[in-house]
């Protein structure tokens, strides 16, 4: 049985607001879900739901602050290239998230896992590169953009990156780019591309084929699957 409960916390003298869904009994080992570009939404709280599903705690983040959404692609814009732009700063609040979360008296500190879809998936990669400590990272249709920052290798938490192929926000020459960079790192990563797939293939409803967005529910149930083979082989049970 799990409960959920909304979780206010304090990043940069900012309020933010995450959901943590548990498991009854012992501290267990929790999944951080990070969010794409327009902020902490209904669709990230049902992927936290269905990994909590597998036997895992999750806490969804909230990277923008308590109740800031984005509403149009202009919106969702303007609340994530400020980050972008400031991966130092980006930094800070993942690491402070990680913190909050092994804080939570429902949290196994020891066994914490970060997955992220889109903005989101740069996220947890930037985690990786900042030897976050977690036990693995999974990004989905997340941008490679390296961050620019000092990396601290060798990088110990797994790292995952599910792609679609076709995806016009990561081409080929970035995929290559990051396995050569984390592979520099000593990381231990893999990535798995899925063909005829466009950005944003987990999330059920998109549809935007002018931005290059489209679920993909075959190449989506492929990765969850992979996913679940993550977390058991890193957090166990």
């Amino acid at each position: 049985m799990t409960t959920a409960r909304e979780i206010p916390f304090q990043l940069g003298g900012k309020t933010h607001q995450g959901r943590l869904v548990a498991h009854e009994g012992a501290p267990r080992p929790t999944v951080i879900v990070f969010h794409a570009w327009d902020g902490r939404s209904e669709g990230v709280d049902r992927m936290a739901e269905r990994v909590a599903d597998l036997g895992w705690n999750t806490f969804s983040a909230d990277l923008y602050g308590q109740g800031v959404r984005g509403e149009t692609v202009e919106a969702c814009q303007a609340l994530m290239t400020p980050l972008l732009n400031d991966r130092g700063h980006l930094r800070d609040l993942l690491l402070g998230t990680v913190t909050t979360v092994q804080g939570l008296a429902e949290t196994d500190a020891a066994r914490v896992a970060a997955i992220g879809f889109c903005f989101g998936g740069l996220c947890v990669l930037d985690l990786a590169r900042a030897n976050a400590p977690l036990k693995a990272v999974a990004s989905f249709h997340g941008l490679f953009t390296p961050s620019g920052l000092a990396a601290k290798g060798p990088i110990t938490p797994k790292v995952a990156a599910f792609h679609g192929w076709d995806d016009p926000m990561a081409p080929p020459e970035s995929v290559v780019a990051f396995a050569a960079e984390f592979t520099a790192l000593g990381a231990d990563w893999q990535i798995h591309g899925y063909g005829g797939t466009l950005h944003g293939f987990m999330m059920e409803g998109a549809n935007n084929p002018a931005l290059g967005v489209a679920y993909n529910p075959a190449s989506a149930r492929r990765a969850f699957a992979s996913l679940t083979s993550l977390l058991e082989e890193s957090l166990g049970g």
